[in-house]
């Protein structure tokens, strides 16, 4: 038997749960190396450039989407944070009703 068909609805519901935190996680990790980039502090390093990209090309259609509605004041962006919220909000009701 395959262990692929014992899967419950609750193991879909953490995994999906997972996949909404990882990427809630991305988003900060994203605002990070913009605070790290405005000091001009960022080291070139091919291998850290690899992540920088991977970061900064999984979270920019998202955030954009929130960027092209709310506007930033002077260097604050809050963007991010309404995105956070609403990723939030949504991962709880998507897991609650695969919960059931």
């Amino acid at each position: 038997m395959s262990p692929l068909l014992a899967l419950t609805r609750n193991d879909v519901a953490e995994y999906v749960e997972a996949l909404f935190l990882v990427y809630i996680i991305l988003i900060f990790a994203a605002i990070l190396i913009s605070w790290i980039d405005a000091l001009g502090r960022m080291p070139y390093n091919p291998y850290l450039r690899a992540v920088v990209d991977f970061v900064d090309q999984v979270t920019r259609p998202y955030l954009g989407f929130f960027r092209r509605f709310i506007p930033s004041i002077g260097p604050l962006d809050f963007s991010p944070i309404v995105a956070i919220i609403v990723l939030w909000i949504a991962s709880a009701v998507i897991v609650g009703l695969i919960r059931g």
